[in-house]
């Protein structure tokens, strides 16, 4: 399974938003409303890199726009950075759920739906040159560094760009955090959840000062 086929040679955002919407590269799109492309700046000095778009985003197109990306902005801001100077895109394009009564219920990508999305990913780096990309959660860390990677062994801490995934630019540097919606799911511990997304992303706006 491969997206590449589809990913068109030399494209602008816009290319690559309508390009996606014919993607076959894996099984996702069946139940998918749409294909979820990245958004924001081109090029853009910070890269966020999530799971996978979700129910809200996939009924509108555009990547974090729910409840997590409320606090993902929520959570920027606090750390100092400015949510429209960085570009916002998932390491899936489409939504994988489950149907529970008349709830889509999220379920993980499999390693094989995020390997044929590679060439999405592949192409938004060419456009977007990042020179920091924050790994929002386990999936987009596992598609960068493979199926060993832990957030928990990592998070807060510059990681060096992995040597297997070709940049068109200088390789940037990585910096892993939590998904936000690990905020909305923490109940009782949810400031601390919500704090510590802040304390990595502040990491991330003192190496984008360098």
């Amino acid at each position: 399974m491969s997206a590449a086929e589809w990913v068109p040679a030399s494209p602008t955002l816009s290319d690559l938003r309508s390009a996606v919407q014919e993607c076959r590269g894996c099984d996702l799109y069946r139940d998918a409303t749409q294909g979820v492309m990245g958004d924001g700046r081109t090029p853009a000095p910070l890269m966020l890199l999530g799971e996978q778009p979700g129910d809200r985003e996939d009924r509108e197109g555009e990547p974090f726009v729910g409840p997590a990306g409320g606090i993902l902005h929520e959570a920027l801001a606090d750390a100092g950075i400015d949510p429209e100077a960085a570009y916002t895109t998932n390491v899936v394009k489409h939504f994988r759920h489950r149907i529970s009564g008349k709830r889509r219920i999220h379920q993980a990508p499999t390693s094989k739906q995020v390997g044929a999305c590679a060439p999405w990913l592949a192409a938004e780096l060419a456009l977007v040159r990042p020179t920091g990309v924050v790994l929002l959660g386990g999936t987009a860390g596992k598609a960068l560094f493979g199926s060993s990677f832990r957030v928990g062994e990592s998070r807060g801490h510059l990681l060096e760009w992995p040597e297997a995934i070709a940049t068109p630019t200088l390789d940037p540097w990585v910096l892993a955090t939590t998904h936000p919606s690990a905020v909305l799911r923490a109940e009782d511990e949810r400031q601390a959840t919500y704090d510590g997304l802040v304390a990595d992303l502040r990491v991330a706006a003192e190496a984008l000062k360098k």
